[in-house]
């Protein structure tokens, strides 16, 4: 769906409105070189990647019907790009998305060892000891560059499916049905795939924290 503003923005596109690109430009140009960075080997690649992203922008915003958010479309053409890419080069399959939500519908949120066992009475299934209370440390550790780097760091290590819906649902901050529709997944598989990378990062982020 359309807001007025996508349509001001697509008006004077379409009117080769110079301000109006360096204005968009300027507003998406370091999310796209994030998303990018994401599947290409360098940030040269990914540079490239985003560059051929705004000529497509360009050259198809004549044909853009409208059916989804400008940022939907403009995100959609980037990955699309960014995995053609990253299949050339070998690093991208078409079939991880299957086989990583065959995986992880059977995978626990949270690691078993951090509960009692069965047999423990009188507390089978309850923690051993539980998440930690963030709100008690001090909020210059949880904002600072070096908690940051923890977060960002966890999230290079998920798997390719989770690292993409966590980076466009929490990092560029899109709604799930965004999200879903970019990606092409279903919303339970993109509600799965959240729900897992979200636990891993948040027990990076407690192991670091109760250092």
């Amino acid at each position: 769906m359309l807001t007025i503003e996508d349509a001001d923005i697509i008006q004077g596109l379409r009117r080769g409105d110079e301000s109006v690109f360096v204005s968009l430009f300027d507003g998406y140009q370091n999310s796209l070189l994030r998303l990018a960075l994401m599947y290409a080997t360098d940030q040269r690649l990914a540079e490239e990647i985003v560059q051929e992203t705004w000529l497509a922008v360009l050259k198809g915003i004549h044909r853009f019907e409208g059916r989804s958010a400008l940022k939907t479309w403009i995100y959609s053409i980037l990955i699309n790009r960014a995995k053609t890419v990253a299949q050339h080069e070998g690093r991208y399959n078409n079939l991880t998305l299957s086989l990583d939500e065959q995986a992880e519908s059977n995978e626990p949120s949270v690691p078993i060892d951090r509960f009692h066992p069965d047999d423990d009475h009188p507390y089978p299934h309850h923690w051993l000891n539980g998440p930690s209370d963030w709100g008690d440390l001090p909020e210059d550790k949880l904002l600072s560059d070096e908690t940051q780097k923890v977060i960002l760091a966890a999230i290079d290590d998920l798997s390719p499916n989770q690292r993409e819906v966590i980076t466009l649902r929490d990092i560029e901050m899109l709604s799930s049905e965004e999200a879903c529709n970019i990606l092409g997944i279903s919303e339970s598989n993109q509600r799965v795939l959240l729900h897992r990378a979200r636990a891993k990062v948040r027990q990076a982020l407690e192991e670091y924290l109760e250092r």
